[in-house]
């Protein structure tokens, strides 16, 4: 699992969760490219649901809700991505990401996990 940003043509940056299949062909979590917190996804390469899951759980980031959505842990994310930041206005990034959550009903009550979005490789 991964943060990373992708651009695609005359889109924005977007922020990702990978999960993808790691050393010894085992998935692993890992992040990159914070910079940006446009949007926020999981994005699954090849790897099944259960190994997703245990991927996620592991790594500490969070837990695999359903085949379409995951909960994300929000204070370990920012503890994975905020160190390598670069971007100066991350935390200020960081607290609008929050607040959209929250105002779509993606965020927990307690803030403690984020919903996003699940996008497999399968169906891509």
């Amino acid at each position: 699992m991964a943060i990373k940003a992708l651009e695609q043509p005359n889109e924005e940056v977007v922020v990702i969760v990978e999960v993808i299949t790691g050393a010894d062909e085992r998935p692993e979590a890992r992040v990159v490219d914070v910079d940006d917190l446009g949007r926020l996804h999981l994005a699954l390469g090849q790897v099944t649901d259960e190994e997703a899951g245990q991927a996620l759980e592991s790594s500490g980031l969070g837990r695999l809700q359903d085949a379409d959505t995951a909960q994300l842990d929000a204070a370990a994310l920012r503890a994975a991505a905020e160190p390598r930041a670069t971007a100066p206005d991350w935390s200020a990034q960081w607290d609008a990401m929050v607040a959209t959550a929250r105002s779509q009903g993606w965020l927990s009550e307690d803030g403690a996990t984020i919903q996003v979005h699940v996008e497999s490789a399968a169906g891509a």
